[in-house]
């Protein structure tokens, strides 16, 4: 009887068609969950008019799936290192699927903003799961770029809720954009058949024939038999408590991060929730508006996976802090007067180093916190900034209320960049101390 290292087999296993697999099936659940949360943005000129609602209750509105989210990502994170993964993925997409569903037959703010709630409770649970399992499964060398191509499909399921809305609005109406989100509920048994559990997991529940069985699809090289003693090296956070994110010199790294996504979520839900709104505003028609949205998403996609690939070959704590600088920079230049390829090109960039940012906060928590705290990390770093994307749509219908000049709004949106930039900054050089920070089961 040998003894395997779990970790060692992941970190250097090759790309094989089971990453494939994982990175596909997650990617596609991220898809449906970007096309929840989105759809909000698309939807909110329709529901203005529909319910005439002003600005500021519009934001208010649009704050119901995000306080939602925010719960959602606290308990099902934590949960879930306690469940499993899968159970805890499965639980999360029934649960925004069906509610989003009936999103579709509500008939005032209130009952839209109670179902919203529900869906969010789903979305936010969903995505530190999705990436806790892409991340445990990726190898080492291909881990931040795996994860922000698997968390593309958050910005794919934006680009569909807007592309969708360019057709269907005009044609069925707002509530035809939550009976869209029917079809993939159809999906779920199918995803649920093929996603693996969490191979640390199955360890530490003492089911090993299981764990065998994945991780000699992990890497067919190695011969995993069945009087094979599994290990995990990773002894951080047994209990899966929210105290072990900041023991052994974690808590000002944690800290960081925490106000990183607060800052990054903010901007992305200012951005998505008021920005066809805002161009609208500025004189734009309700196509062109919801092109601007479709910009933001693509440029979202591209900006994780170049954010990725730089940060398995760089840094990827110091990729972050030239991202949000550039976030700031940009958003700060929408407001004013430009060609419209320029604004195209903006808008590309402040998606790409907003939402595409937001998606190197996963990988990078990610890869910080160990294996068996991994789904917890991420819940309660999303769980808080959460608390940004909160803000963020009720600041956007502020300012509009203010009825503040363009230019004014998008600054006001920009400074949280600097601010989390700044944080990033200080995240990165507290990496550089041998002392303050111990090296991590998946170093990144």
């Amino acid at each position: 009887m040998k003894k395997i290292d779990v970790h060692e087999v992941i970190d250097h296993a090759k790309f094989s068609s089971f990453h494939w697999m994982v990175m596909c099936l997650c990617a596609l659940l991220l898809i449906f969950d970007g096309y929840d949360l989105f759809i909000f943005g698309v939807v909110l000129p329709a529901i203005m008019k529909e319910w005439n609602l002003s600005p500021l209750q519009a934001g208010a509105l649009g704050s119901y799936a995000l306080f939602g989210m925010m719960f959602g990502a606290l308990v099902f994170g934590t949960l879930a290192d306690k469940i499993g993964r899968k159970k805890g993925i499965a639980i999360c997409f029934a649960l925004f699927s069906i509610a989003t569903i009936t999103n579709g037959f509500a008939t005032s703010p209130t009952e839209f903003g109670i179902f919203r709630f529900i869906a969010g409770l789903g979305c936010g649970g969903l995505m530190p799961n999705a990436v806790a399992l892409m991340s445990e499964y990726a190898p080492k060398r291909l881990r931040s770029t795996l994860v922000a191509v698997m968390f593309s499909g958050y910005s794919l399921g934006g680009m569909l809720a807007a592309g969708v809305g360019i057709y269907m609005l005009p044609a069925f109406g707002w509530q035809s954009m939550f009976f869209a989100a029917g079809i993939p509920l159809l999906l779920l048994p199918v995803i649920l058949y093929l996603l693996p559990e969490s191979v640390g997991f199955l360890v530490r529940q003492g089911r090993h024939e299981q764990a065998r069985s994945i991780l000699a699809r992990v890497d067919a090289s190695r011969s995993v038999t069945a009087n094979d003693e599994l290990v995990l090296h990773d002894t951080k956070g047994r209990s899966a408590s929210v105290v072990e994110l900041f023991r052994e010199g974690r808590l000002l790294r944690t800290l960081c991060l925490w106000v990183a996504f607060f800052c990054c979520l903010l901007m992305v839900y200012a951005l998505s929730s008021w920005l066809p709104k805002l161009m609208a505003q500025a004189g734009y028609s309700l196509g062109s508006s919801l092109s601007f949205l479709l910009a933001l998403n693509f440029g979202g996609m591209a900006g994780a996976i170049l954010g990725g690939w730089l940060g398995d070959r760089f840094n990827l704590y110091k990729v972050m802090v030239g991202f949000f600088a550039a976030a700031a920079v940009s958003i700060s230049l929408l407001g004013f007067k430009s060609s419209t390829e320029m604004l195209y090109l903006l808008i590309f960039i402040a998606g790409a180093t907003t939402i595409g940012t937001q998606i190197l906060l996963y990988a990078g928590t990610a890869q910080f916190y160990g294996m068996s705290i991994r789904s917890t990390g991420l819940g309660w770093a999303s769980g808080i900034g959460r608390n940004g994307a909160i803000v963020g749509p009720l600041l956007g219908g502020a300012l509009m209320t203010a009825q503040l000049p363009l230019q004014l709004n998008f600054m006001v949106f920009a400074i949280p960049g600097a601010i989390a930039a700044l944080a990033m900054l200080v995240f990165s050089l507290l990496q550089k101390r041998p002392a303050a920070a111990p090296k991590p089961a998946y170093a990144a």
